[in-house]
């Protein structure tokens, strides 16, 4: 168990997809670093059952690609929390693999909705709050490798974490000047739900752990210290990148 310290000191920071994975991850330790975590997921009972784990969280079933939601969603956090939401974290994300060829187009477009769509809208959402109330903000969205290289059967999801890497760069631009830093991070491969088709084939296991000089494959924690980090002052001039956490596999 993780001591809770004062780094965040009662922020109001809402992490998507933290009902598993590193999503989980990061709420369990925004709460930590002495966050108010807002925990959103669509799977109700896997949300409510993570967010028994994470002290003082608030559970939010919502799913992030129903755009027509989102003003009520964030109303509700900051409601309840009595304060405006100084941290997202989008988390939420999906996954498919398919032959470039083969892959259906309507679930193609899904995959672009969830990933890269949803994300924006809700830093859109967020941060006109923000910048019209003069609050700081930090915005920390999650790419991949594939923000930086492809990897075969993914196009639907290389587009979009290759999206997401645009969309943090331009945001920065447009906001850091008015005090909201927008950042990214770009995992390796982490074991999660959705990166289990990966772990459970032994010889791509293997190749890809010859890959990374650090010789092991990351955990949810090692994504969720950054994302603390991001969320801190302590990168309060860190604004713009997308910090790959990844073992040293893009660097090899």
């Amino acid at each position: 168990m993780v001591t809770r310290s004062e780094v965040l000191d009662g922020d109001i920071v809402l992490v998507t997809g933290a009902g598993r994975g590193i999503g989980l991850g990061i709420a369990t330790a925004m709460a930590a670093a002495g966050a108010n975590v807002a925990m959103v997921s669509r799977s109700v009972a896997q949300l409510n059952e993570a967010s028994r784990g994470v002290p003082g969280s608030l559970a939010v079933p919502f799913d992030v690609s129903e755009f027509a939601g989102l003003s009520q969603v964030v109303d509700d956090i900051e409601t309840h929390y009595g304060a405006m939401v100084n941290t997202v974290v989008h988390a939420a994300g999906i996954h498919a693999r398919h032959k470039a060829e083969d892959f259906d187009l309507d679930v193609w477009r899904r995959v672009i909705e969830v990933n890269l769509v949803a994300p924006f809208a809700l830093s859109q959402e967020i941060a006109r709050r923000q910048l019209a109330a003069g609050q700081p903000g930090q915005h920390v969205f999650i790419g991949s490798l594939t923000s930086f290289i492809a990897i075969p059967e993914t196009s639907a999801y290389t587009a979009s974490k290759s999206g997401v890497f645009g969309v943090v760069r331009s945001l920065s631009q447009e906001w850091s000047g008015r005090g909201i830093r927008v950042n990214g991070i770009a995992p390796g491969y982490v074991r999660t739900e959705l990166t289990e088709v990966v772990f459970a084939d032994p010889e791509r296991s293997a190749h890809n752990l010859s890959r990374i000089p650090m010789g092991r494959f990351g955990v949810p924690e090692d994504i969720a210290q950054v994302a603390v980090f991001l969320a801190s002052p302590q990168s309060a001039y860190v604004t713009g990148q997308m910090l790959p956490v990844d073992g040293g596999w893009l660097s090899a």
